[in-house]
């Protein structure tokens, strides 16, 4: 026999699974959740009768939904005694009041008053909204709300090659974009069948790449360039080529000390999310490799770096890297990317995508990697690049 307490933590748990919650909150055919409470067995009324009392006085106390009591004959019990047999709740308020549990309440009652206002909006929105609750309980509830109010107006190309931050729309205000990027990217993906997560923001808007987009490009080799190190636009890379003939594209820029001096080899340090510039037709008649940190988000770029440019070789972003140094070095990462990319990664790179989504320490940061490790890595993928 269940007690009250024992499945109000069951009703917590289930909570936190993404797609029941956006059934039963979604759904009125979700309703009613009729949950088996078990009876008493004779030997426990026998044995420990005030245990039973207990019991049966716990359940007397519940006051969300509905409780299904139904009278039973025990052979050492001189009548028939009623006990609870199913615990039955009607709806999603119901649910919540059962689990007992204030974190829960409290989600519920944002989610709740954030589906009203965004069901007048966009309906299609609700579901990103419930699912994906992190990406929006962490922030103001009318930021959220406002947040759908643009992805609505938006459209494809609606920038005009003016930079994100000077798009007036909805009321936002310069930095609205960069608080909430996330949350209007899913949004828009909604909308439009998964094209801006495939293309990038920037480019689906048809905006100008602002300043945090610059990268650092530096001559390994030493000669190839008038400079040992540039700093460009990425949008010029779109127009012209780089000499030498491997290019090395690299996630944040902190690892340039961990590279060693490669002939006809120049790397492109800093590139995050931002790689839309690798469609350029110069690259291909490149030698490309990509490295990355072995976490959610390094993983999304490479596999987002593969769609520009298929040939490309991943470097030290595999399941025997990550299991090799992960031990004094792997990190929690602070927030996970949100779905397993749907090109673009290798079975086994899912796989390793797979385990990272599920493990509490799921980052290998580059700059942790041994410089002794990369250097010859790097140097290795090289000279099989001449």
């Amino acid at each position: 026999m269940k007690s009250p307490a024992d499945l109000a933590i069951k009703l917590a748990r289930q909570w936190q699974n993404a797609d029941l919650r956006e059934q039963r909150l979604l759904s009125a055919n979700s309703w009613p959740l009729r949950l088996s409470i078990g009876k008493p067995s004779g030997r426990a009324i026998t044995e420990d009768l005030n245990k039973v009392r207990q019991h049966l006085q716990r359940w007397r106390s519940v006051s969300a939904g509905k409780v299904e009591w139904q009278p039973q004959r025990f052979r050492n019990a001189s009548e028939d005694i009623d006990v609870p047999l199913t615990w039955i709740l009607h709806s999603p308020s119901d649910w919540v009041e059962a689990t007992n549990n204030s974190e829960v309440r409290f989600e519920y009652q944002c989610l709740r008053r954030l589906a009203s206002e965004i069901s007048t909006i966009e309906e299609r929105f609700l579901p990103t909204i419930i699912r994906k609750r992190r990406l929006v309980l962490d922030k103001p509830e009318n930021e959220v709300i406002q947040a759908a109010r643009l992805t609505s107006r938006l459209t494809p190309g609606c920038a005009e090659g003016k930079p994100l931050r000077a798009l007036s729309v909805a009321g936002i205000d310069s930095k609205f974009f960069e608080r909430n990027r996330q949350l209007i990217i899913q949004m828009l993906d909604i909308l439009f069948d998964g094209q801006v997560n495939e293309q990038g923001l920037e480019a689906f808007l048809n905006a100008e790449d602002e300043g945090h987009h610059w990268l650092l490009i530096v001559d390994l080799d030493g000669q190839l360039l008038p400079f040992s190190q540039l700093r460009i636009r990425a949008q010029e890379l779109i127009q012209k080529a780089l000499p030498g003939t491997a290019i090395l594209i690299i996630e944040n820029e902190r690892c340039l000390h961990q590279l060693p001096k490669l002939e006809n080899t120049i790397a492109i340090l800093g590139a995050g999310l931002n790689l839309t510039w690798m469609r350029v037709a110069w690259l291909k008649k490149k030698k490309i490799a990509y490295w990355g940190d072995i976490d959610t988000w390094g993983l999304t770029m490479l596999a987002r770096a593969r769609l520009h440019q298929p040939e490309l070789q991943a470097l030290l972003m595999d399941q025997a890297t990550f299991e090799f140094f992960s031990d004094g070095r792997a990190v929690p990462e602070p927030q996970r990317a949100e779905t397993i990319p749907a090109t673009g990664l290798t079975f086994d790179e899912v796989r390793l995508y797979d385990q990272l989504s599920n493990s509490i320490k799921g980052r290998l940061e580059q700059e942790f990697l041994p410089q002794s490790t990369v250097s010859r890595t790097v140097a290795d993928w090289a000279r099989s690049a001449v």
